[in-house]
């Protein structure tokens, strides 16, 4: 005597129904429509009176009133790099300190952790500053202006 085995039935399967998992404390909110719309609005609404920030400070350049923005003169174009550079490294820098701020709220680093990454952020920091120096640098030349979207920091 032969055992067939059963087939699933077509068309008839019960559909699967997952659980919806916990959100985290780390879990980005979720966004609405109305999150997206207003978002929208203040794009817009930047686009059509500048970057909706007071007018840009006259550039250490002398250019006049334009805002600073990385334009590599011929004469000047390893302190553009640098700037350049710098600009993007600290932008970096930043964003690590911000992460690491999280994480430290969150609990989710060893006490030994936060000192390791508290000394390299300081060190990063200081390395920007002096590199910034070489090249005749400030923190605040460390900083683009994006044109509509405003500073980069």
């Amino acid at each position: 005597m032969s055992r067939r085995r059963a087939r699933p039935r077509r068309g008839r399967a019960k559909p699967v129904v997952r659980k919806p998992r916990a959100r985290r404390v780390d879990d980005p909110a979720p966004v609405t429509a109305a999150d997206l719309r207003a978002l929208q609005r203040e794009l817009a609404r930047r686009m059509q009176s500048g970057s909706g920030r007071p007018p840009a400070k006259r550039g250490r350049s002398g250019r006049g009133a334009a805002p600073m923005r990385w334009n590599p003169e011929p004469e000047d174009v390893q302190k553009s790099v640098a700037q350049l550079v710098l600009t993007i490294v600290e932008f970096l820098r930043r964003l690590m300190e911000r992460q690491a701020i999280r994480r430290m709220e969150q609990k989710t680093l060893t006490p030994k952790e936060v000192e390791a990454v508290g000394i390299a952020l300081m060190r990063l920091e200081e390395t920007i500053r002096d590199i910034g120096k070489k090249f005749g640098l400030t923190p605040e030349d460390l900083n683009l202006d994006l044109g509509p979207a405003g500073k980069l920091m």
